[in-house]
């Protein structure tokens, strides 16, 4: 699984022994080139243009049970007005997700999930036409028919291997086969790690190179660290400290740190709704290092700080 190679040009990652690189110092994001990386929806909506601007994906929980939010969105015009909220605030992607993936929560049934799932995109999907929805799963079952449905995208916790078989991909399948985007998040049951950072690449190479083999196009991959998945604090610190590390895979990159514990330790704040500036830190320090979206549930608190972390990287003033 380290024999993943991208179609797009790679630099050395290190290990987690080399020391991380001057924040200032850091390469600029390259150029855009439209013939490079350019993702598309499989129903023709305009997704963003990530090589311009790092995006902002809108959290969207359907769930009775999630960690900061769960209960919140209990019917169709629930969210509806959530994510007119969300659009009006910035937000450049919806992502949907109706089950909790908190450590704990109990798994989901399909079909359960279907049923808090597709009322909502398909009701976003007229009311918004040219909104981006992504649909939080690892299920193929449920991302087969979430895209039937009108989602554009699909953002699987399991990063493409959920009742994998070797080096199978089933969500690579679907999505391939669909012709959506896809991001493959990392993810480990437990932080039982020998080598941190050459395990945690090697893993996310090998869900990329299943993925490919699956019949994905590389351009409709992004990848994710996953922040809280299976990782201790002081690893999901050393993710974002190092993000350059997963950037260099040659894929866009989605971080999300929105709201959770490891915010929490390093503030000393038990309430997840009173992690702003852990957010707004993680956000802007991932932007530093090359991430391409993030993921939060707060999208007009977080716009200014990539505002100001993009200008900060591109040493120019937003377009």
């Amino acid at each position: 699984m380290d024999n993943y190679t991208s179609s797009f040009p790679l630099i050395d990652v290190g290990t987690d022994k080399t020391p991380p690189p001057p924040l200032g110092l850091l390469p600029p994001k390259p150029p855009p080139n439209p013939l490079v990386m350019s993702w598309s929806s499989p129903h023709g909506t305009p997704l963003p243009d990530w090589r311009r601007r790092t995006l902002i994906m809108g959290i969207m929980n359907l769930t009775p049970d999630s960690f900061s939010d769960g209960g919140t969105l209990p019917g169709v015009d629930d969210s509806l007005r959530r994510a007119e909220t969300l659009l009006n605030e910035g937000a450049d992607v919806l992502d949907l997700g109706a089950e909790s993936t908190r450590p704990g929560a109990a798994p989901v049934a399909a079909a359960d999930e279907l049923a808090r799932l597709l009322p909502v995109v398909q009701a976003l999907r007229r009311r918004f036409p040219q909104a981006a929805l992504s649909v939080d799963t690892y299920k193929p079952e449920v991302a087969a028919a979430a895209v039937a449905a009108g989602a554009d995208l699909i953002n699987d916790v399991e990063g493409g291997r959920f009742q994998a078989r070797g080096d199978e991909s089933p969500m690579g399948s679907v999505c391939a086969q669909a012709r959506c985007p896809l991001i493959l998040m990392h993810r480990r049951r437990e932080a039982d790690y020998q080598d941190f950072w050459p395990e945690m690449l090697a893993d996310l190479r090998g869900s990329l190179r299943a993925a490919v083999a699956a019949g994905m196009a590389p351009e409709q991959l992004w990848t994710d660290p996953g922040f809280g998945f299976g990782k201790t604090p002081a690893q999901n610190l050393m993710l974002v400290r190092d993000l350059a590390k997963v950037a260099a895979l040659g894929h866009p990159v989605l971080l999300g740190t929105s709201r959770k514990s490891t915010l929490g330790l390093v503030l000393g704040e038990p309430d997840p709704l009173r992690r702003g500036a852990g957010n707004d830190v993680t956000a802007a320090w991932g932007v530093a290092q090359g991430c391409s979206m993030v993921r939060v549930h707060d999208v007009a608190a977080i716009r200014p700080v990539i505002r100001m972390a993009d200008a900060l990287r591109r040493g120019a003033l937003p377009a």
